[in-house]
């Protein structure tokens, strides 16, 4: 019998509804939306036009987007995160690896309390985020301190971000590649990455500059010129300014420059979600038919065995 392992690493992903259904998507809103590292308003402001207006609007609209990318097994983000969580797992025998979700379950608090239960003292803590954030990792990072606080005997380690990690620079680049060899190449590769508020980047915060950074490694690592790719952000919420260039304006105009066939790629997304599926795969596809111009989606590294390679390796030297 094998001794049971003495570190774990936990997968931790945003998160996701249960179900896609107008309650679970509340339910799981309600959480997301009421953390001050994703909306900056007090409290006393924010709530009441939370839970009366923007849950009773937005619920019943995003479960209908759920149910257009639901697997059989759950929703993408979950099944694609678990699915990379048991790949790493492989190339990790001696680890216990387990996904967790910074919001909704298996939840990250629930996950670092059964690794302290089975035994474990030291845990790496990896947020699926490529490209740091205050209005991601730095999220879970405050849930992780909380935990730690109130868990001193356990060595918990965060990952902060890796945007230029070799492995993982060259795991996105080989699927590109693969998908190319297997399906042509466009005639521009568009790097799709989400976007936050531009005062959050005025204030100091990294992700537009290792966004950038990663783009251009990627790009480096496929031998592409600076005119066969560009970048820009999608997923706005709200009227203020967010990061510059809009992704979606960007391909317009490049369908109406008589771009023909334009490949797109989120590498923000460790995994496939709503905001890759539902949004690029299936919206941006369709508004850029509209404009004459064949849009097709890379996907996300999901459980790609390179993909669990490199974040084993990173869990590896963290646990170094």
């Amino acid at each position: 019998m094998l001794d049971a392992p003495e570190s774990a690493v936990l997968a931790v992903n945003l998160g996701t509804p249960e179900a896609p259904t107008a309650p679970a998507v509340r339910r799981y809103l309600a959480e997301f939306l009421s953390d001050p590292r994703v909306v900056a308003i007090p409290a006393l402001f924010w709530k009441p036009l939370l839970y009366g207006i923007i849950l009773p609007l937005r619920s019943g609209r995003s479960a209908e987007k759920y149910a257009q990318v639901w697997l059989p097994g759950g929703s993408p983000l979950m099944v694609h995160t678990r699915n990379l969580a048991e790949a790493m797992q492989r190339v990790m025998p001696g680890r216990r690896v387990r996904h967790a979700m910074r919001y909704g379950a298996p939840a990250l608090g629930s996950e670092l309390d059964a690794a302290k239960a089975a035994g474990i003292r030291r845990i790496v803590v990896l947020p699926l985020y490529p490209q740091y954030s205050t209005t991601t990792t730095a999220s879970v990072q405050d849930l992780v301190d909380r935990w730690r606080q109130k868990n001193g005997d356990v060595q918990v380690t965060l990952i902060r971000d890796y945007p230029v990690d070799p492995a993982w620079v060259e795991a996105v680049a080989g699927s590109i590649r693969r998908w190319w060899e297997q399906n042509g190449r466009g005639e521009i590769l568009f790097f799709s990455f989400h976007g936050i508020p531009q005062r959050v980047a005025d204030a100091g915060d990294p992700y537009p500059r290792q966004c950038e950074a990663s783009a251009a490694a990627i790009a480096a690592a496929l031998g592409l010129s600076a005119s066969e790719w560009q970048m820009g952000y999608q997923s706005r919420f709200g009227r203020e300014k967010w990061l510059q260039p809009y992704a979606e304006p960007s391909l317009w105009a490049l369908a109406e420059r008589g771009v023909k066939q334009i490949d797109v790629v989120c590498p923000g997304f460790a995994t496939d979600c709503l905001e890759t599926l539902e949004e690029v795969a299936l919206g941006f596809t369709h508004t850029l038919a509209e404009r004459g111009a064949q849009m097709r989606y890379i996907p996300c590294l999901n459980d790609d065995a390179a993909h669990a390679a490199a974040l084993a390796q990173l869990a590896e030297d963290a646990l170094k």
